[in-house]
């Protein structure tokens, strides 16, 4: 069973960081493409930033040059190292990993940016 577990999120004031975590089990990471999502109230879901099994890694207009994501094989883990946030950040962040026949998801993770 694939479970992917994220953590990290919080509330922080403008210009601060945060760094997510998803924590995976059931599925190794590194050989599957994978990604960050979120979703603020009243609006669809949305990439933020996505990584492939061969590295290559992608972002959002929005976020490119203040977050990175990143994987850790050894610990089957993602991260997404979020700086310089702003109130327009604030989301429920997921994260995604597309496996061989089917996409999963965790159950996201609350970050708030006050202004």
């Amino acid at each position: 069973q694939v479970q992917l577990v994220e953590s990290g999120g919080g509330l922080v004031q403008t210009g601060g960081s945060l760094r997510l975590s998803c924590a995976a089990s059931g599925i190794i990471l590194r050989i599957n493409p994978m990604g960050w999502y979120r979703q603020a109230p009243g609006k669809q879901r949305e990439l933020v930033a996505t990584i492939t099994s061969g590295g290559r890694i992608t972002y959002a207009d929005s976020v490119s040059g203040r977050f990175t994501i990143s994987r850790d094989n050894a610990k089957n883990t993602m991260y997404l190292q979020m700086n310089s946030l702003k109130p327009e950040d604030t989301a429920v962040y997921y994260c995604n990993v597309q496996g061989r026949y089917e996409v999963y998801w965790g159950q996201g993770t609350q970050v708030t940016v006050s202004s």
